[in-house]
């Protein structure tokens, strides 16, 4: 199967490039610009795309590509930095733009060129840049412009080399993925031949190929990713995979037997269920910072599994159900900066006492990894689950977390949860949730004053979790949800509703 090599410049919208390419049916992965020559030619790519980034392409310290890389005879792709960074290594040059572009940017091309074959001459792009090409490298001609950039997409189509100002990727862009879809089909002559079907073929026989004769202990966190993770290696390596249900308290309400049951009449696993609330909560006790809180989780869960994993015998590989966001936001794989460590990834302690970390899902962005369960045939009460955090509700309780926070959240989580179902909007919102934050406020209920926590509901609608929108909820549902909270859960007497996209903000809080 032919693959593209995206090439990350650390850029915010950089895995947002992979999952447009992979929907166009072409396998894609990611790797840092540092990657030697050496291991490109052993990836063998049939195409190679350079992702944006926040660096200043003429500045000394700028990323730079080793020049061999342009006499591949590969097309190439360079998408913002990318683009002038093509043009900068290539003898042409590049300056501080005129007029600085963000934002939805109506552009226009000329017609002439394979990469907007099919687009309306006239259309919407997404912009997000500050320096812009001054003069083109030899071989490279204009196709397209706007207002305020006239290189805003160019190409040297006899080497096959291609640029776009704008971001593609993104959806704001009308006729993005049309411009992507031209690159790979028209001008890379490649076909969709990568889906999810060939993906769990691969997959399972790489999990046998690196298990071997071992056995597996795999993280069960109550999640949609750890539950799809145990369906993968249980078709691949059957019996050699012992789940490890780590009940560390901070569980929505009711989940801890409903993932349970849900596992073991499914596929009939058998699961090790721990009760280790009263360990969490102990060593959580006292600790308001996030990434505190995040760290510590990490620990206990490594530990808890060593323990076990002592009971069962030899245990050589741990599992767990680590996402491709999960990569990105932690710094990890690519030249994005941290956003936040994941239990799943910066949350691991420097000793595991396992032979290997085994991630089956470490590639698949989170609508994938929901395809990727039908495909392995789970209910879809499980696959459709709301997406939950490692750390569980640890991260959704602001400052030091106790039992009875954990309480009040999880009977106000669940009313929120109800509702936004019985609205009938579960699926059209990807993600909904409530925050138990740690301002009180004053009150009045009945005749009489309160002091008590002000709850916040989170509700967002995304493709990949990369970047997302506030959900606007009808307010009739608002209302109804704000009403039986208030007037069902105690302690809580004043609901907020986040209205703040990704970015600036990530989709939990914590």
């Amino acid at each position: 199967m032919k693959r593209v090599l995206v090439l990350d410049f650390g850029g915010q919208y950089n895995l947002l490039v992979a999952r447009r390419v992979r929907e166009c049916g072409v396998y894609c992965e990611i790797k840092p610009y540092r990657i030697s020559m050496d291991d490109i030619r052993a990836f063998d790519p049939a195409a190679i795309i350079f992702t944006g980034g926040p660096a200043t392409v003429f500045e000394p310290n700028a990323p730079r590509l080793d020049p061999a890389i342009f006499e591949l005879g590969l097309p190439i792709l360079g998408i913002c930095y990318g683009e002038q960074l093509m043009i900068h290594q290539l003898g042409g040059a590049c300056r501080k733009a005129t007029v600085r572009e963000y934002g939805k940017t109506k552009l226009t091309h000329d017609g002439t060129s394979a990469l907007f074959a099919g687009i309306e001459p006239t259309s919407v792009f997404w912009m997000s840049h500050g320096v812009e090409v001054e003069r083109l490298s030899p071989g490279f001609r204009a196709v397209a412009a706007t207002d305020g950039c006239a290189y805003a997409a160019i190409e040297d189509s006899a080497r096959r080399f291609y640029g776009v100002q704008f971001h593609p990727e993104v959806l704001h862009s009308v006729h993005g993925t049309e411009v992507l879809k031209n690159f790979l089909y028209r001008i890379c002559g490649l076909t969709p031949e990568w889906t999810m079907a060939s993906y769990v073929n691969e997959a399972i026989a790489e999990c046998r190929a690196k298990v071997g004769d071992g056995r597996v202990l795999l993280a069960l966190s109550g999640g949609v990713d750890s539950a799809v993770a145990a369906a993968l290696l249980y078709r691949a390596v059957g019996d050699k995979l012992t789940c490890i249900f780590v009940d560390h308290g901070l569980l929505r309400k009711n989940e801890g037997d409903e993932v349970e049951r849900a596992m073991r009449d499914t596929l009939g696993m058998q699961i090790v269920r721990v009760d280790a609330a009263e360990r969490f909560l102990s060593k959580l006790a006292g600790v308001t910072d996030p990434e505190r809180k995040r760290k510590i989780i990490g620990e206990e869960f490594i530990r808890v599994f060593e323990a076990e994993a002592k009971k069962l015998g030899r245990v050589d590989f741990l599992a767990q159900g680590t996402i491709y966001p999960d990569v990105v936001e932690s710094g990890v794989g690519g030249e994005s900066v941290v956003i936040k460590s994941h239990h799943n990834v910066g949350g691991l302690p420097d000793h595991v006492d396992f032979k290997e970390i085994i991630e089956p899902l470490r590639r698949l962005f989170k609508d994938e990894v929901r395809q990727l369960g039908v495909e392995l045939g789970l209910p879809e009460t499980l696959v459709w689950r709301q997406p939950f955090p490692g750390p569980g509700l640890a991260i959704r309780v602001i400052g030091e977390i106790t039992a009875e926070k954990l309480a009040i959240l999880r009977d106000a989580d669940a009313i929120f949860r109800e509702e936004v179902a019985k609205a009938g909007l579960d699926r059209s919102v990807n993600q909904y949730f409530a925050v138990l934050t740690d301002l009180r406020s004053v009150g009045v209920m009945g005749d009489e004053r309160t002091y008590d926590y002000t709850l916040a509901l989170r509700a967002v609608e995304t493709q990949d979790f990369m970047t997302a929108d506030w959900s606007r909820l009808p307010y009739d549902l608002l209302d109804t949800v704000s009403r039986r909270i208030v007037g069902e859960v105690k302690h809580i007497n004043r609901i907020c509703y986040d209205i703040t996209s990704k970015p600036p903000a990530t989709v939990e809080w914590e």
